[in-house]
């Protein structure tokens, strides 16, 4: 199967592309679309795995409520997810965040 690859990846480039292994495109992928988070997107994105509420993370963080949720929405956003469950899944997927 590397056989295969090479010659792939040898002939592309001879014909004047850019050739990138799939394991390589996938992982760009996956950066790409999942922007890096913040440190602060980090904290919360931990206290959320760890089960914590707004109002636990707000108190935890020195922030208010509204900070929170402010930074819960980025989060999702970034991650690409509806909500904190799918945010949690992906994180831990991903090994954005450790579940200590």
């Amino acid at each position: 199967m590397f056989g295969d690859e090479l010659l792939k990846a040898i002939r592309t480039v001879h014909a004047g592309k850019k050739y990138i292994p799939p394991d390589v495109a996938s992982g760009l992928y996956e950066h790409m679309n999942h922007p890096d988070l913040t440190p602060r997107e980090l904290d919360v994105l931990t206290l959320i795995v760890k089960g914590n509420t707004n109002k636990h993370i707000a108190n935890a963080l020195g922030l208010t409520e509204g900070s929170v949720k402010f930074y819960v929405n980025k989060i999702l956003s970034k991650l690409n997810v509806e909500d904190r469950t799918q945010a949690v899944t992906t994180a831990l997927q991903r090994v954005v965040v450790h579940f200590d």
